[in-house]
């Protein structure tokens, strides 16, 4: 066998991939932190006031990247839901929930910076925007996900019904990122661009994708940290449990 296939096929085992997440979770929070910090410090030292907006538009560093993770890591949800839902795998159905709180949380930033940020700029503190409205129905989507995954007592039915919310919730997000294309809208329109030329000036933008870099590394160890909490709990009362929790106790 493929020394990846079978690498793979271990890491669905739940001690093993117990004992993976053990290790790495604490590596992607601590590097995705470190990755943020010259991030944080450009933001806030090196780059100067926008010519319009002052220093108020210092905000977009913490706002961008939620918002761009707020749909990544509902993509990844999908991803995951897809596969726990076709091939009935236990670990995918874990790492398809573990994604709900962090995304969640990601959106939830978004709307709060966003609303910080539109106060002075827009004069209003929310306005029922196609790209606001659209992250708020994001919001209320993975906290669906969540409700219907906690409901439920048998973990691997909540797991299942929680997917075909989160399959069902991926059709959002291209309206969530054309919404200022397709309508008229107070939010300012696409400034950045992963591919091709973005109108941000070069001395704004490194901070930005250090800040990116960062919240998807943290991104990584926080799946790990959230799906072994919950593969240990549905695994409670296994042996491999016990003798995990004696080793480290």
């Amino acid at each position: 066998m493929n020394p990846l296939v079978r690498w793979f096929h271990q890491l669905g085992s739940p001690p093993y991939f117990d004992r993976f997440a053990a290790r790495w979770a604490k590596w992607g929070y601590a590097l995705g932190l470190l990755l943020m910090l010259p991030g944080l410090y450009g933001a806030l030292f090196q780059v100067p006031p926008d010519y319009q907006q002052g220093d108020s538009f210092r905000i977009l560093y913490i706002h961008v990247p939620s918002a761009w993770m707020s749909m990544a890591v509902f993509a990844a949800m999908a991803f995951y839901a897809a596969i726990a839902l076709v091939w009935r795998i236990k670990l995918c159905e874990i790492l398809a929930m573990a994604c709900a709180p962090v995304g969640a949380g990601f959106t939830l930033i978004t709307l709060l910076t966003g609303s910080i940020w539109g106060r002075p700029m827009w004069g209003t503190w929310w306005d029922w925007d196609p790209r606001l409205t659209t992250e708020l129905i994001l919001l209320f989507l993975y906290l669906g996900v969540i409700g219907i995954y906690n409901a439920i007592d048998d973990r691997r039915i909540a797991a299942r019904a929680a997917s075909f919310l989160a399959l069902v919730g991926v059709v959002l997000l291209p309206i969530i990122h054309y919404s200022v294309v397709w309508w008229n809208s107070l939010h300012q329109g696409q400034t950045i661009r992963l591919f091709g030329k973005s109108s941000m000036d070069a001395s704004m933008l490194a901070p930005l994708m250090w800040m990116t870099l960062g919240t998807h590394v943290w991104f990584v160890g926080a799946l790990l940290a959230r799906a072994r909490a919950d593969n240990l709990r549905r695994e409670a009362g296994k042996a491999w449990v016990a003798n995990a929790a004696g080793a480290t106790s």
